[in-house]
């Protein structure tokens, strides 16, 4: 009886040392498979699951024991991470994914300020193709502006242009819904875009500051009721004339669509980048009942619904200049 109890936990020893090596080797073999991974990487805040989660929706292949064996490396950091290059082992990349963060410049897409003007500005600070930032903005953005959130944005060192917008891009989206969905309880693109940060465009560049912004808001409802066109000097600020001073020869020479003077209703999508004080404003506008205003001495708005002291208020500023 004791023959064959040592007869059979030799046996078990044996089975167990055999599947033992065999996991060592499998798991020295998977560790030193080569994987293809961008130069720079973005991992978002969250859980382990939740950033392997991310990394294998974004084409870098991932296991359910990949769980375990980061967390004997330590903890993904969020941020950019420093690849560096775009083959590697998964021991070398497990090891970046918990220890690296790449070297950043920071950027500013200012309130008010047009795509356009943003790329500019991208461009020579990062030294990118000009041309294929807006190759990239074409191919995820769903409007052609007012998509990417106006905020100040930590950028990777090493990034090209199609991660840098997609991730702009991607982010400015999942904020856009967030908002909606707080705001209204729900989020339909179309509306939110078309309408609503279509207005906040125009009231970040007619206001005089946050708490203006329901005013002109207000301002903006009351003339598309009763069907009256926006005028509004602002719409014309859009793509490269984003900080042109509009003039009497410009509103008159400017046949596009952004042109409030000769158009009745909204621009046919936003004009600029926006914050959340004036989507804020967009959806919640003041209860009055102000068609008019003009910017006073002190750089603020005068409102008012009577056209005859509007153009009052036209004639104080004006003797004031003089």
């Amino acid at each position: 009886m004791i023959k064959k109890l040592f007869q059979f936990i030799s046996v078990f020893t044996f089975l167990l040392l055999f599947l033992a090596g065999g996991a060592y080797l499998y798991l020295q073999n998977y560790l030193n498979e080569n994987i293809s991974t961008p130069e720079t990487l973005f991992i978002p805040k969250g859980s382990t699951k939740s950033v392997l989660s991310h990394l294998d929706k974004n084409g870098i292949k991932m296991q359910f024991f990949d769980y375990y064996l980061v967390k004997l490396y330590g903890f993904p950091q969020a941020g950019w991470i420093d690849i560096g290059v775009q083959n590697l082992t998964r021991d070398e990349f497990y090891k970046k994914l918990t220890s690296s963060k790449a070297a950043v410049k920071n950027v500013t897409l200012i309130p008010g300020e047009t795509k356009e003007i943003f790329f500019q500005k991208l461009s020579q600070k990062f030294d990118f193709n000009i041309s294929k930032l807006f190759a990239s903005y074409e191919k995820f953005a769903p409007y052609p502006d007012g998509v990417i959130v106006a905020e100040t944005y930590s950028l990777p060192m090493g990034i090209n242009e199609e991660e840098l917008v997609k991730h702009l891009v991607n982010n400015s989206l999942s904020e856009h819904k967030k908002l909606s969905h707080k705001l209204l309880n729900t989020y339909n693109e179309k509306e939110w875009f078309e309408k609503y940060i279509t207005i906040a465009s125009i009231i970040i560049k007619e206001s005089a500051g946050d708490e203006e912004m329901p005013l002109i808001s207000a301002v903006i409802y009351n003339r598309l009721k009763i069907n009256m066109p926006l005028q509004m000097d602002g719409t014309l600020n859009y793509k490269y004339q984003s900080n042109t001073k509009v003039t009497p020869k410009m509103i008159r020479e400017d046949l596009s669509p952004f042109n409030t003077y000769k158009n009745k209703g909204l621009p046919p999508h936003p004009i600029c980048a926006v914050t959340k004080e004036a989507i804020e404003a967009s959806i919640n506008p003041a209860n009055v009942n102000y068609l008019y205003f003009m910017r006073n001495i002190s750089g603020k708005h005068d409102f008012t619904n009577s056209y005859k002291k509007h153009l009052l208020n036209i004639k104080k500023l004006k003797s004031v200049k003089k």
